[in-house]
């Protein structure tokens, strides 16, 4: 391989999909691993390193930061540094010692537990909408779910989200009053494993779009945080060897699951494909997730060219 061969196949590892080459020389446009869209967005110069994504307008002038920014391994670092040699980023050496360097995440200091009452009016209306939601106390519990009343996540109820370690790794944002903003999340990034603390890797594992999902689900449930799976989830999911997935991601995100169930299926993991109906699982509530996830049968190679060609998916094919 060219080194540029070699840098396109190196991205395509850590961005988790394969770059389509542009007219423009030297460019190549990505699935953006930081948002959910049905055109690939992420645009990326394989030689001078820029990248950009035109959704989330996440970007950088190297690769390190990219890949840093995705959490890339230590062999991978290694292997861009050996490929491009290194450049002036502002955390000077890369490798190992970049890699280990993770964002600290930490509740907002406005933090206020939900598991206790307060005097607070936005106590009330965060019981309420939790309460609409299907969240009960035990799950308020659990999840050490609270609320913000005021500061940068005021009227927002947090979601956060632990590490296998009990170590906070994530939290969600969201508004209790239906303004136009409806998350505002950790500043961090989420290629994390949500809800890692009670997942047991030896059963089979439910992916879900958000915290809401998940937690209707309660059963050993991860939320992506999104509509894909990001590389630190990927990686987990094949080093724990999980048997079994069940994806279960709103109707809108036909073509994000279809691209899990291939990826999981070439790895001689048995998916099933949980076909919803319109609400997602947070709306249809415990009661109703768990029987549909009973009765979903697992996927074969034949259903899913069928899920590929049929109707649901055509109309969304003819954009590309």
């Amino acid at each position: 391989m060219t080194d540029q061969n070699n840098i396109v196949y190196l991205i395509d590892k850590v961005v988790g999909s394969k770059g389509q080459k542009l007219k423009k020389q030297n460019e190549y446009m990505y699935w953006s691993p930081f948002v959910s869209h049905h055109k690939q967005k992420l645009q990326i110069n394989v030689i001078s390193g820029k990248w950009h994504c035109w959704v989330s307008d996440e970007g950088g002038h190297n690769l390190f930061q990219l890949f840093k920014k995705l959490n890339a391994t230590n062999e991978q670092f290694t292997e861009l540094r050996d490929i491009v040699g290194t450049t002036s980023y502002k955390y000077g050496s890369y490798g190992s010692d970049i890699t280990k360097k993770e964002s600290k995440v930490e509740l907002p200091k406005e933090f206020l537990s939900l598991s206790y009452k307060h005097p607070s009016p936005i106590y009330k209306h965060a019981i309420y909408y939790l309460s609409k939601r299907g969240i009960t106390h035990e799950d308020v519990l659990k999840y050490n779910i609270g609320y913000c009343d005021q500061g940068i996540y005021t009227n927002r109820v947090i979601i956060p989200s632990y590490d296998e370690d009990g170590k906070l790794n994530f939290f969600v944002g969201r508004d209790i009053f239906e303004s136009k903003m409806k998350y505002k999340n950790s500043p961090t990034p989420k290629n994390v494993v949500g809800f890692e603390l009670f997942i047991n890797w030896d059963e089979p594992i439910v992916l879900c779009e958000g915290p809401f999902d998940a937690i209707a689900v309660k059963r050993n449930a991860i939320p992506l945080f999104g509509k894909t799976i990001l590389s630190n989830l990927r990686r987990k999911i094949i080093e724990k060897k999980v048997k079994q997935i069940y994806i279960s991601l709103d109707k809108d995100a036909i073509l994000d699951s279809l691209k899990m169930v291939e990826e999981f299926m070439k790895n001689d993991i048995e998916v099933y494909f949980v076909d919803l109906p319109e609400k997602d699982p947070s709306d249809l509530g415990f009661e109703k997730v768990i029987p549909l996830l009973k009765e979903t049968k697992k996927m074969k190679f034949s259903d899913l060219i069928k899920y590929k060609l049929n109707g649901k998916t055509r109309k969304h094919m003819e954009i590309f």
